[in-house]
């Protein structure tokens, strides 16, 4: 069983940035693929990005593309999510989440590929 909190949400003007942490305790770090998915109010969870086991490949939605950076560092079972040149339309509940079912392969879009949530974090950006 993994347990993943997420932590740096906030309230930034448009242009800013934040840095979303999602620490994760139980079970090998490294087994675990990696995704930042986000919902806004009255839509869909969507995806964001996606990281590998090993750190190694990143997938991103075309959406935060160019601007967002997925990282993870594995000495401190964490993942992170770097978000820049953040609009109102980011406004979300971030979550991060972990693949347990293809062993530290980079997982994919859809949240039932994803095993483990966070309790989200919350991004809001003025204009």
């Amino acid at each position: 069983q993994v347990q993943l909190v997420e932590s740096g949400g906030g309230l930034v003007q448009a242009g800013g940035s934040l840095r979303l942490s999602c620490a994760a305790s139980g079970g090998t770090f490294t087994n675990y693929g990696m995704g930042w998915f986000r919902q806004a109010p009255g839509k869909e969870r969507e995806f964001v990005a996606a990281i590998s086991g090993s750190g190694g490949s990143t997938y991103y939605a075309d959406s935060p593309k160019g601007r967002f950076t997925i990282s993870r560092d594995n000495a401190k079972n964490t993942v992170y999510l770097q978000m820049n040149s953040l609009k109102p339309e980011d406004t979300a509940v971030y979550y991060c989440a972990a693949n347990a079912k293809y062993f530290g392969a980079l997982p994919g879009t859809s949240p039932s590929e994803y095993d483990y949530w966070g309790q989200g974090t919350q991004v809001t950006v003025s204009s």
